[in-house]
């Protein structure tokens, strides 16, 4: 590998593998009314929070961290201007006092802040506008959850905490790394020859952090318990514990634990799910750590990949892609060949590429064990060298175009589908009509 391609596989690691607190999208509308509020430069008079469908759906059940219990974007708006600290990005909530949470209540109560759905806008959008002795000051985020596109007060543009807006309405972070170069035969390459100190602290980073949530979700009762109620089932299954480890993590997320996580592609699910199966798996074959680093980096370079070509946020479950790199990385620890660990993502993706993602809430646990449960089969298939073929359904001549289809069908194919979830949860479809 030469050493531009090198450094952007590096440079990918470092810009997707962040600590976030709480799910990332109500955390998103936290940081723009924070952003707003230091804007401003006084506590706001009004908030107005105009955001696209795919944000209010995953903000809509899921319980904000540091709230108190609170639900639903008004709460994460109101709480990030009143109590978050912008300079902490996707931490934007831990430095949250308990009267920040009781006078956000008193504010959501009393209409402090308004919702509007914003049209013809990208799938992720969050605009604040906050209002106050006689300014009007905006935060805008789009495209990935810390692109501020838009800061002004005003309207003229201005700076917080050291952050102006960039100016940028793509995904990609200016100057960042490109995504779009990433192949399969690239990331396999990569995390065979990566210089483990290049990528150690943030792979360990992402396994310790994870572990802890995953812990906390296994120890305690969150949301529906799918954790807890797998390892219950089966403690000494490797595939049972693997599933349960992912889920647990999210069971305790999705309610509301204030305990950071290391996200992957913008999915605090997602990154869990990257690391978490490949863990146990490790400890079951009595891995190396420089095994385990290896295993994980081929499981988050090939969850961005096939996420790459469905987008940041639509109606194909994220679960999905962050499984893929799971069997990948479950596959290489078990000796698998670069064919087998093609075979693994045609297999998972081709059994369940259609889960659909109707917002962020307990249920995402148990699609996370779904998920994982389909990659580890798929797996199973690619090192017994039983495999779905070209032609069975959307599976194509190779990975790579598998891939490319299964994309397609998320980003556009579903988009008519991410429409009617949107409308049936916020009661613009009679469902019984």
């Amino acid at each position: 590998m030469d050493q531009n391609a090198y450094a952007n596989h590096v440079a990918i690691l470092e810009e997707e593998l962040v600590c976030a607190l709480g799910c990332t999208e109500p955390i998103a509308v936290a940081l723009a009314a924070a952003l707003a509020r230091g804007a401003l430069r006084t506590r706001p008079e009004h908030l107005t929070v105009a955001c696209s469908g795919n944000i209010i759906k995953n903000v809509k059940s899921v319980t904000v961290p540091n709230s108190g219990g609170m639900r639903g974007i008004e709460a994460a708006a109101t709480l990030g201007a009143i109590g978050g600290d912008p300079s902490r990005d996707l931490e934007v909530l831990q430095s949250v006092r308990p009267e920040d949470i009781e006078r956000t209540k008193s504010l959501v109560s009393a209409g402090f802040c308004d919702v509007e759905l914003a049209e013809d806008v990208p799938n992720l959008y969050v605009r604040v506008t906050a209002t106050g002795a006689g300014h009007v000051a905006v935060a805008c985020i789009e495209e990935r959850h810390t692109n501020v596109c838009e800061l002004t007060l005003d309207g003229e543009p201005t700076a917080v905490a050291g952050r102006a807006a960039t100016g940028e309405k793509d995904a990609d972070v200016p100057g960042g790394a490109d995504r779009s170069a990433l192949t399969l035969q690239s990331i396999w390459d990569f995390a065979h020859e990566v210089r483990l100190e290049d990528v150690d602290e943030l792979i360990s980073r992402q396994i310790e952090t994870n572990q802890a949530i995953s812990r906390e979700g296994l120890t305690n009762r969150w949301g529906a318990n799918i954790g807890r109620t797998l390892l219950r089932s089966r403690p000494n299954d490797i595939s049972c514990k693997a599933r349960a480890a992912a889920a647990a993590g999210s069971d305790a997320r999705m309610s509301g634990c204030a305990m950071p996580v290391v996200i992957n592609c913008g999915s605090g699910n997602q990154g869990i799910t990257c690391s978490q199966p490949v863990l146990e798996y490790a400890h079951d074959l009595w891995s190396s750590h420089e095994e385990l680093v290896r295993a994980v980096v081929l499981s988050d370079l090939t969850a961005v990949h096939v996420k790459y070509f469905i987008g940041e946020l639509s109606a194909f479950c994220g679960a999905v892609s962050a499984s893929c790199g799971a069997g990948a990385g479950i596959c290489m620890l078990r000796g698998g060949s670069f064919a087998q660990f093609e075979a693994t993502i045609v297999n998972t993706l081709a059994n369940v590429g259609g889960i659909v993602c109707d917002g962020a809430k307990p249920s995402c646990a148990a699609k996370i064990c779904a998920a994982v449960d389909a990659a580890i089969l798929g797996c199973d298939m690619a090192l017994s060298d039983d495999n779905f073929l070209a032609g069975d359904g959307l599976v194509g001549q190779n990975a790579e175009e598998t891939i490319r289809s299964m994309g397609y069908v998320g980003r556009v194919g579903m988009h008519p589908t991410d429409v009617e979830i949107l409308n049936i949860m916020i009661g613009k479809t009679d469902v019984d009509a």
